[in-house]
């Protein structure tokens, strides 16, 4: 049972471990795929930042005034951001910074952590229901092999020196 309790310990360590590494990795990656995009749905990162951008229903890194600072919109000189960014209920938005009200507010990199972070809390807790079986299984194994030592009717068979 120590060495299951240390092991379970160390799986745990591990997986807040993998959390704190995945919001670190998704602020250094997150700003360089938002500088990789050039607006066209060909390249993947475009393809990304977009599907990104409408599903989790944010705009930019920390907001949509984070377009501002990459290379495609110094490129585009037309003082837009990406359609991604409209909301959906608002008809016609071209993504010009004029109107801001008809962009998201919220960043995506928050909502992308956050869910990163539910998907490896049902990890997480998916293998300590797998660990918890397994210590329930040896449980019964040991009970099982407790009992039958004590039973007058279960004896060891010797042949020629060595246990059949």
């Amino acid at each position: 049972m120590g060495h299951c309790g240390i092991t379970s310990s160390k799986t745990v360590l591990v997986f807040l471990n993998l959390i704190f590494w995945v919001e670190d990795e998704v602020n250094h990656s997150i700003q360089k795929v938002y500088n990789e995009y050039n607006g066209t749905n060909t390249d993947a990162p475009s393809r990304a930042i977009d599907y990104v951008q409408r599903q989790l229903h944010c705009c930019g890194i920390h907001n949509y005034s984070d377009w501002r600072n990459t290379r495609w919109f110094n490129e585009s000189r037309n003082n837009s951001i990406p359609v991604s960014c409209c909301k959906p209920n608002v008809s016609n938005c071209t993504g010009s910074l004029a109107h801001p009200g008809d962009l998201y507010p919220e960043g995506c990199e928050a909502l992308v952590v956050k869910k990163l972070k539910e998907i490896i809390m049902y990890v997480i807790w998916a293998a300590l229901t797998f660990a918890a079986i397994q210590v329930f299984g040896m449980l019964c194994a040991f009970v099982v092999l407790c009992r039958r030592s004590r039973d007058p009717a279960y004896e060891l068979l010797m042949t020629g020196g060595t246990y059949a």
